[in-house]
């Protein structure tokens, strides 16, 4: 009879979150999910990202909060549905919770891998990602059933959204395995790790690298009582959960970006404009340039342009008894003689 009462439970519960989910949840949010290590640093990393002066508590369970940050005037803010999973491996079954088919398709995974302890660290590395990995393989599985069964699809490939392709030439194409949505390693408690024997130091730290290159993902080494290394987390974090870059005195979406990478540039170039821009533009002639002015040629070359001006308006034979200026461009700059 328990075990009936508790399923019922859990169904419920399951049904609820995707409920809400499909209800609340809009195109600017996202969902970040963080798992890894037991007791390693999980709760007190996520505070300090999110600016919250709290002592940190062993996470029961499954455990939600959110995030929000303005994104420009006139423009909602954007929310980060953040889940924190407890207990290292042994509740890696709650993933089906947060990753979901609404939420696979804003979806980032942070790992935090405690390094002081690296005999624990590549079981709960390979259980934890293979649990997510298997999550989110079903959600991509029941739409790709849910894109075949509509008329006229039946023939067509399916790749979900938010799958991440390699291009073709993207090296060593062959030999990894991208993670199917992004994902950062974060290598926790180094203040610890630092004072390991320095062989070890290197086999945790090129296994992680290679962990992260096979997986397309990641990877930063931190401690809570560093605040330089905390401050790369922050940015890693804020990126993974808010996105677009936050900026107070403009709105986003009045700068038309045509994709992620021209939105970053306009922000950029919004804070930090370029400067004398006309004055940038390449010249298609050199010896016009004002930088490398000559009187003396520069009077001739003009002379020289009246006349083949004159030349070209009557038919005349182009002279070749007026001195030409030319103009050559070396790697120390432009050199300018007389040829006659």
């Amino acid at each position: 009879m328990p075990k009936i009462i508790s399923d019922s439970l859990w169904e419920l519960a399951t049904a609820e979150v995707q409920h809400q989910e499909s209800e609340e949840e809009t195109v600017s949010d996202r969902t970040v999910f963080l798992m890894g290590s037991k007791a390693g640093g999980k709760t007190s990393i996520l505070l300090r990202c999110l600016e919250r002066d709290e002592a940190p508590k062993p996470t029961l369970a499954l455990e939600y909060t959110f995030g929000r940050r303005a994104r420009g005037h006139n423009t909602p803010k954007a929310i980060a549905h953040l889940w924190e999973l407890g207990g290292g491996t042994s509740l890696s079954d709650l993933v089906q919770i947060p990753i979901t088919s609404v939420s696979v398709s804003c979806l980032s995974v942070i790992l935090v891998l405690d390094l002081s302890k690296p005999n624990d660290l590549w079981v709960t590395m390979e259980k934890l990602l293979q649990a997510v990995q298997t999550q989110v393989d079903k959600v991509f599985s029941q739409a790709a059933q849910a894109h075949k069964s509509k008329a006229g699809t039946k023939n067509q490939p399916f790749v979900h959204p938010a799958a991440r392709v390699l291009p073709k030439d993207y090296p060593d194409r062959e030999l990894i395995s991208p993670f199917p949505v992004p994902l950062l390693i974060i290598g926790s408690k180094y203040d610890l790790f630092q004072d390991f024997d320095s062989e070890k130091k290197k086999v945790v730290s090129k296994t992680l690298r290679f962990i992260a290159h096979y997986h397309a993902a990641s990877l930063i080494f931190t401690s809570i009582k560093s605040e330089s290394l905390m401050s790369k987390i922050k940015s890693f974090f804020s990126h993974l959960a808010f996105g677009p870059p936050s900026v107070t005195d403009v709105d986003i979406t009045s700068l038309h970006a045509k994709n992620p990478k021209d939105l970053w540039r306009k922000v950029y170039e919004h804070v930090f404009p370029h400067e004398n821009a006309s004055e940038q533009k390449e010249l298609k002639d050199p010896s016009k340039d004002p930088q490398y002015s000559e009187p003396q040629i520069d009077a001739m070359r003009a002379q020289k342009d009246q006349v083949t001006h004159l030349e070209n308006r009557t038919n005349f034979p182009t002279s070749s008894q007026f001195t030409a200026n030319i103009t050559c461009q070396t790697s120390k700059g432009v050199c300018r003689f007389l040829a006659i």
